[in-house]
């Protein structure tokens, strides 16, 4: 059987908005990623994919 994707593209879209948020009122990415529940490397792997959207 295939595995189910975890996140949508658009939930993925608002997870970095999230982060870009968290980030701007001074929060370290590190706290900021893992407040959205996700790992560093997601984050930034994502990041490269849907950063421009």
């Amino acid at each position: 059987m295939a595995r189910k994707k975890a996140h949508t593209p658009e939930e993925i879209v608002a997870k970095l908005r999230q982060v870009e948020v968290l980030v701007g009122q001074g929060r370290p990415v590190t706290d900021a990623v893992r407040s959205i529940g996700v790992t560093a490397p997601s984050y930034y792997r994502w990041r490269s994919e849907y950063g421009g959207l």
